[in-house]
């Protein structure tokens, strides 16, 4: 395990009227940390710190989520993306290592393929984006009732059975139960009405009743020449790892790494190893800086 490290206390800054909250470290190369859906900056807690050794490291709590304000708004993957664009403009980055999570790994891709002059490389952590295939509890979350069913699951004596339950999958040693109790932690996260909204606004920008929504298997040619490193864990039973092997299969000299035993979570599950696997990625490859010639090239290249 990393050593044991005082957290890193959260900033704010007004963008758009809305204030966003998000933690910085570090000085270096800049990485930033975009979390999954539900989730916050805290998932990236005992992280931060090593990863500051050498770098200015940034992990924002996306709108919608952790201690950032939860207005009434668009919540979409482009809208993401966009947002991350302008707190590293309020922040003075100008160009940083994407390391995305799930959801978060599909707000990567797009600020990649948006601002490619801004991206130099990308980390895609059990990421969204590349198939259908999600778990059954993300599909019905996101049917209507689904905010009721969310603040009934808060209720104390759901709360026990839930707990129950999980305890019981663990035991079992299914793939669901290495992944849940983070996933318990996320609706743990979604203390009020406001909050309970701005997740299923979210989810269902990216998910409906037959999966995901939202792919980036038709820009995956994109990619090529781009630093491009794929982590999954083998029990995943949120996005499953079969995703693995089509993105890198569709990402041109991307590389892949397994986790074996771990699920959704593999940086909560085995931190050492996924530092050093980052680290060592970032240490191996050069930041890309490509031309607004070079991506037009891109553009009108033979798709993959």
């Amino acid at each position: 395990m990393p050593a044991i490290h005082k957290p890193v206390p959260r900033q704010y800054r007004v963008v758009h009227g809305h204030r966003w909250a998000f933690r910085m470290a570090g000085k270096g190369p800049a990485i930033l940390l975009i979390h999954g859906i539900g989730d916050s900056s805290d998932t990236w807690g005992e992280l931060i710190p090593e990863l500051a050794r050498h770098h200015t490291v940034i992990a924002p709590d996306l709108l919608g989520h952790g201690s950032s304000d939860k207005p009434r708004g668009d919540y979409s993957v482009p809208a993401y993306a966009n947002g991350m664009r302008d707190l590293l403009s309020v922040l003075d980055i100008d160009r940083v290592t994407l390391v995305g999570h799930s959801l978060g790994g599909g707000v990567a891709m797009q600020f990649a393929y948006q601002f490619p002059d801004r991206t130099e490389r990308l980390a895609l952590v059990s990421t969204g984006g590349v198939g259908r295939g999600v778990t059954p509890a993300l599909r019905l979350a996101s049917l209507p009732g689904a905010q009721l069913a969310l603040a009934t699951l808060r209720l104390p004596t759901v709360r026990t059975q839930t707990a129950m339950v999980i305890r019981l999958l663990q035991l079992l040693h299914t793939g669901l139960g290495v992944d849940a109790p983070d996933l318990l932690r996320v609706v743990d996260a979604l203390p009020d009405a406001a909050s309970r909204d701005a997740f299923i606004r979210t989810l269902r920008a990216v998910v409906d009743w037959r999966g995901q929504v939202v792919s980036m298997l038709d820009r995956c040619y994109l990619t090529a020449g781009m630093p491009t490193l794929l982590v999954w864990g083998s029990r995943d039973q949120v996005v499953p790892a079969l995703h693995a092997k089509v993105a890198h299969a569709a990402m041109p000299g991307s590389r892949l790494e397994i986790f074996q035993g771990s699920g959704h979570f593999p940086f909560h599950t085995d931190p050492q190893r996924f530092l050093a696997v980052l680290e060592n990625f970032i240490a191996t490859t050069e930041p890309v800086s490509q031309s607004a010639e070079e991506w037009r090239e891109r553009l009108r290249s033979e798709r993959c």
